[in-house]
């Protein structure tokens, strides 16, 4: 399958719902951030090893949680597990996108815990033309960071045991956050919406999900 096909597919199916998810979906090239020997199926919509036990998410999934997340250029998004930093590229392209004014931009920082796994995504973004928009940082994402300010958006990419409290602690009033919930395993896990409305925390679940296993202080040992 090649690009075009794929997002047609992910529109056909009701995955990629908003003209600005789509638009993100054919601006950023999946083979610029799969290894090399998986180039030939970037555009399947599956899941692809980045190696360490990590994986690439499958394309439906990363747009399900961008639609579910309610993405606006400007915002300030906090991922934790860049991965090869696809994932990060599709929200940067929507909260500041290629053909807006800097002026204007919102910014993505993504936390990477595994460090190999940090330069990779830092080395893939910068070539993909992202590095002024998406922020890599090689830390415990789990914990939070210590921002000036609150952040808009939050996308956990790997499965925790519960919501980490501090990435709610994170979150702008009024701020989204998604993240799958269980144990690891092939499924099983929920993905969840998460509302922060004053001091209500309001969880919805969307869809049953399996991700690799969140690692760090509020993540699986």
């Amino acid at each position: 399958m090649d690009h075009a096909r794929l997002i047609e597919s992910l529109v056909r199916r009701g995955i990629i719902k908003t003209e600005k998810v789509r638009r993100a979906a054919e601006r950023v090239k999946r083979e610029l951030f799969v290894p090399e020997r998986y180039k030939e199926v970037a555009y399947e919509d599956i899941p692809l090893p980045i190696g360490d036990d990590q994986t690439i998410s499958a394309p439906h999934m990363v747009f399900i949680m961008n639609e579910v997340l309610d993405l606006e250029e400007g915002q300030l998004v906090l991922e934790v597990g860049s991965g090869s930093g696809y994932h990060a590229a599709t929200i940067a392209e929507i909260v500041a996108p290629s053909d807006s004014q800097p002026s204007r931009w919102g910014a993505v920082i993504t936390v990477e815990i595994n460090p190999r796994l940090a330069s990779l995504a830092f080395e893939n973004l910068s070539k993909a033309g992202y590095s002024s928009r998406v922020h890599v940082v090689n830390a415990d994402g789990s914990s939070g960071l210590p921002l000036r300010r609150k952040v808009d958006r939050i996308v956990v990419t790997a499965a925790a045991p519960q919501i980490p409290p501090p990435l709610i602690e994170m979150l702008a009033d009024g701020g989204k956050l998604v993240i799958p919930v269980g144990s690891p395993g092939f499924w099983g896990q929920d993905l969840l919406l998460v509302e922060k409305r004053g001091n209500n925390i309001i969880k919805k679940h969307i869809t049953e999900v399996a991700f690799v296993p969140l690692r760090g202080r509020y993540g699986w040992s």
